[in-house]
């Protein structure tokens, strides 16, 4: 995995502290092989908790990451339980690391 033990630790207290203590969030993609080089960070945020405005919720995670991370290339891909079922979670959660 190509994060930094900082890095980890930013993106886990930023999922706690927008979605909640028991917010989950797995790597994908690229920063999963450790032989690649360079890429976007994929984050996967998970909660349990109905959110009412998506949108919002993914641009306080970005803002955050930023702030803890400085200005790269962050994807984001939230699921709460009214998320409908997509391919791209399934390859997340099954090539991914969850942090």
């Amino acid at each position: 995995m190509r994060l930094t033990p900082e890095q980890i630790e930013a993106i886990k207290q930023t999922a706690q502290a927008v979605l909640g203590v028991n917010a989950r969030v797995t790597l994908f993609g690229s920063r999963v092989d450790d032989s690649k080089k360079g890429g976007d960070i994929d984050l996967l945020f998970e909660t349990d908790r109905p959110l009412d405005n998506r949108a919002a919720t993914i641009g306080a995670i970005y803002v955050e990451l930023i702030r803890k991370l400085g200005d790269r290339k962050i994807d984001i891909i939230l699921k709460d339980p009214a998320t409908p079922p997509a391919p791209v979670l399934t390859i997340a959660k099954q090539t991914g690391i969850q942090l």
